[in-house]
């Protein structure tokens, strides 16, 4: 059936040449559907529970798209005036912003103070030009002296402030939202430092992640792709030293990439920061099977075969490993769909349907393109099949060093595997070579915690808010928070409340806390409200009816499972003391966080689905449960090992990891099912153990060599990324091919040779005797 179907294809290759080009642009009609979509939310199935909880407070307050500029003045005060004046300028610029809905800095704090029964509310400063050093002074006194402000709107030095501008980005909108916004926050800096030289400035925020993850998207894109496109064409040259056979390859790799992403607008897929590294998993994968069916192609007229045999003799051996091979991949890439991040599956799906388009093109095209190409005379055969020759000899003649020194040395580098820790955290996606990466790491170092986690208490009733017993279990929960080490921060509206029950006691330091009765807290409220200008009412602490207020803590310097644990300490804080009021923490960093813990679960499961369906098709197609179960282990060691190695020397995982061992194990069953079935083609021809061996390394070893080089620098590229995500994926799945092809070269031989050793003998008899 397999020789039937190859003699097939090379008879009517070209009415299958011709259908591929027609097919390639069916699907390359779709690549007009395509769009970005980079907003942090893309990462979250819409039933996450902490992204159900963060829209929760987007709804009922205000959105927390943000971007603020953080600014430290060389001189190391932010109290003069000059930089005073700066903060004032910005913050008349930041309401002209777009979708912008409310600024925040120290030039429109409104303090407050009481003047005998009346409570005046104004901005801390005005005109900071004309300030007196008394006034300058006072102003210090008053923001460093502020719970509201210290760690927050300035730091406990003085040396560092922020301006925060809050946009209403419209839904659906996000991605040309942010463009504009930050095109706005890029021009105004500019314009600020120009104003002010010795001003550092830096921006942050949820509008800035978002904008930095949409251009290291494009970036990668744009620049990783040709980076690798350049790269296997100087390998296929390299190793193939065949000019049709490397344009042929190449309009594989074109047609494969093009064919997957306008399959990928078909299914309507937005691009990512994620799945776009898609055409570079592609590429890298489109070309393992030219060089595969190329090999022996080239091999054989080198021995004096004429073109249309040498394809045809190529294709029949090559034809059932090449679908296997692309089959098993596609299982592997397809199990990404267990991933809870919806970008890892979409990349799944993608790279799935790209590994079938390029085995379709490979089979359907490739041969009406070499064959129709000149080739000279004296074709030269792949670089390196002489050499994997003489290394089978050598594997043979070494088989017990080779198979107990690899047992031995995998059991050592499997056992670093529990040292790895999940350290996501939204900065540590970003490359410390970026200016956003820097900025965060500023914040950190100089004023508060990147990380917040938020919490909306509700009380149940209207105005509900200004109930003593309420403030009181909500001052608690904010005492608790404040006094962990980790929270530099808490926004809290019982500050506001305790505020203005001093103001209104003569701003006696005494009453510096929670009015007594409801009726008190309410009038403050009513007072204070009503004396706030347009834009700066308390929609950041209180919702429309004032039955529930928000809670913010900022978290400084903790990874993943870090920022879990306070959130879970917090939980049981509130279970033990205030279970009425118990609420789920969120936020953009605690989401990213529980997304990667989750992650590895469900990709736990995802990883054992794809080992046994590759397992049973192997068993299947290559009609042997022994040969299928021993597939399992060169498929599955080579990404343990991969993790241990990374445990022994890095031990910090991210996001990406969970689908690491899936993508490379669908990969690097490639060498596995090739090295096996041209050892079993020898064992069914009558051929010793030994010498089936010495045939695999003969005919496969110079194509494993040269598609693991290929694929391996593919991933290595990505790992270039400066999404640190990408980075680590293309890193991890980079030593994992490397691995298993060591593995496929050392192991698996010896490994064979073992368990074949003993029924080598009968079964070389028994064929004798049946000829």
């Amino acid at each position: 059936m397999n020789d039937r179907i190859a003699l097939f294809l090379i008879r009517f290759r070209w009415i299958t040449a011709i259908f591929s080009v027609l097919l390639a642009g069916l699907l390359l009609h779709g690549a007009q559907n395509l769009y970005f979509d980079s907003n942090y939310e893309i990462f979250f199935e819409d039933d996450n529970p902490q992204l159900v909880a963060h829209k929760y407070i987007e709804g009922t307050f205000t959105k927390v798209d943000n971007v603020a500029f953080v600014l430290a003045p060389k001189d190391g005060n932010v109290f003069t005036r000059k930089t005073l004046d700066s903060i004032e300028w910005l913050t008349a610029e930041g309401w002209t912003f777009p979708y912008s809905i409310r600024v925040d800095s120290l030039a429109n704090y409104q303090h407050t103070e009481a003047e005998e029964d009346d409570l005046t509310v104004a901005n801390l400063y005005e005109d900071a030009l004309s300030l007196t050093d008394a006034d300058l002074q006072r102003i210090r006194e008053i923001a460093l002296s502020e719970p509201t402000l210290v760690n927050s709107a300035i730091s406990p030095r003085g040396d560092v402030t922020l301006v925060n501008i809050r946009a209403q980005v419209p839904d659906g909108e996000s991605g040309k939202a942010t463009y504009d916004v930050m095109a706005r926050a890029h021009e105004i800096r500019d314009a600020l430092q120009k104003r002010q030289p010795d001003l550092e400035v830096h921006l942050v925020g949820v509008l800035p992640i978002n904008y930095w993850f949409d251009v290291l998207a494009i970036t990668d894109a744009s620049t990783l792709v040709p980076a690798m496109f350049l790269a296997v064409l100087a390998f296929l040259w390299l190793l193939l030293r065949s000019i049709p056979a490397v344009v042929g390859i190449v309009i594989v790799i074109v047609l494969s990439i093009l064919s997957t992403m306008g399959f990928t607008g078909w299914i309507n897929f937005a691009l990512n920061q994620v799945n776009i590294s898609a055409p570079i998993i592609i590429l890298t994968l489109s070309v393992a099977d030219g060089v595969h069916l190329l090999s022996l192609y080239l091999r054989n007229v080198a021995d004096g075969q004429e073109k249309l045999e040498a394809m045809r003799e190529s294709m029949k051996i090559n034809l059932q490993p090449l679908f296997l091979t692309s089959f098993t991949t596609a299982i592997g890439f397809a199990s990404a769909n267990f991933s809870d991040s919806p970008p890892f599956a979409e990349l799944g799906t993608i790279s799935a349907f790209g590994v079938m388009a390029a085995f379709w093109f490979s089979i359907g095209l490739l041969p009406a393109i070499v064959l129709a190409l000149p080739t000279r005379r004296s074709v030269r055969a792949p670089l390196g099949g002489e050499a994997m020759a003489r290394l089978g000899g050598w594997v043979v003649r070494h088989t017990n060093l080779l198979f107990w020194g690899s047992l031995a040395l995998v059991t050592i580098i499997v056992a670093f595997i529990p040292r790895n820790e999940l350290t996501d955290n939204t900065k540590t996606y970003f490359d410390e070579s970026l200016e956003f990466r820097q900025a965060a790491d500023f914040l950190e170092d100089r004023l508060t915690g990147f990380d917040v986690i938020n919490y909306a208490l509700d009380c149940g009733a209207p105005n509900c808010v200004n109930e003593p017993a309420f403030l009181q279990k909500v001052e608690k929960f904010v005492g608790w928070y404040r006094a962990q080490p980790e929270v530099p921060y808490v926004r809290t509206y019982t500050d506001v409340i305790k505020r203005l029950n001093r103001n209104l006691h003569g701003d006696d330091p005494d009453w510096y806390r929670l009015p007594d009765s409801r009726p008190l807290a309410s009038q403050y409220l009513l007072l204070y409200e009503m004396s706030l200008p347009f834009g700066l009412d308390l929609a950041n602490f209180l919702n429309a009816d004032k039955s529930a207020l928000w809670i913010s803590a900022s978290v400084r310097g903790q990874r993943a499972k870090e920022l879990i644990a306070l959130e879970e300490r917090a939980q049981d804080w509130m279970a033990a003391n205030i279970p009425e009021l118990q609420t789920t923490g969120s936020s953009v960093s605690l989401m990213f966080a529980h997304i990667g813990q989750r992650n590895i679960y469900s990709m736990m499961t995802g990883s054992v689905v794809a080992l046994v369906l590759i397992s049973l098709t192997l068993m299947i197609a290559l009609r042997s449960l022994k040969y299928g179960l021993i597939s399992v282990i060169p498929n599955a060691f080579p990404a343990a090992m991969a993790f241990g190695i990374w445990g022994m020397f890095v031990a910090e995982v991210n996001l990406a990891v969970a689908v690491v061992f899936s993508i490379s194990l669908g990969i690097v069953v490639d060498d596995t099912v090739h090295f096996l079935s041209k050892y079993m083609r020898a064992i069914r021809n009558g051929t010793s153990a030994r010498g089936a061996v010495e045939y695999s390394f003969r005919t496969v070893g110079s194509p494993l060599l040269t598609t693991s080089i290929v694929l391996a620098t593919g991933f290595f590229i990505l790992a270039t990324s400066a999404f640190n995500v990408n980075a680590l994926m293309g890193l991890m799945v980079g030593m994992t091919i490397v691995i298993a092809l060591l593995f496929d070269l050392f192991f698996l031989p010896a490994l064979l040779l073992k368990i074949d050793a003993w029924t080598d003998a009968a079964r070389l008899k028994k064929l004798s005797k049946q000829a």
